[in-house]
């Protein structure tokens, strides 16, 4: 059990030993954290504590909770993306489907579709780069 701080509120502890972890990579992205129940067991706490602890880390992006199934750390953020400090670029054209895209959407090849790129910079390298796709809807 880690060492209480004394000052600052249980479930504050208990976040911050688990941001700990997860920031680590002790608990890495997409793993599961333990259960409610071994996390009142380790940190002698009341469940509500454990549940407002993991509520803290839900809020700053830390944790994803998928109901029934449990809580889950999410991807991992570096310190300038934590800051704020990263930038998003998005961009939209018409493309038309290539045979993946067509088999995907039900669609004959060709069909016109409208992509939409987003690129995330962080100190102007680029981190991420999403594409999305939606079926231009044609007015009769």
């Amino acid at each position: 059990m880690p060492t209480p701080h004394y000052g600052q509120p249980r479930y504050r502890t208990i976040a911050d030993e688990l941001r700990e972890r997860i920031e680590s990579g002790v608990i890495p992205p997409g793993a599961l954290l333990p259960a409610e129940s071994a996390l009142t067991a380790e940190f002698r706490a009341a469940r509500g504590t454990v549940r407002q602890a993991i509520a803290v880390l839900r809020e700053a992006g830390l944790v994803i909770t998928d109901h029934g199934r449990g809580t889950y750390a999410g991807p991992r953020r570096n310190a300038s993306e934590r800051d704020g400090s990263s930038e998003t670029e998005t961009q939209q054209r018409r493309v038309a489907a290539d045979a993946e895209l067509a088999a995907l959407f039900a669609v004959e090849v060709g069909t016109s579709l409208l992509e939409q790129q987003s690129l995330t910079r962080t100190s102007g390298v680029v981190g991420t780069v999403v594409r999305t796709y939606r079926l231009l809807r044609t007015e009769a």
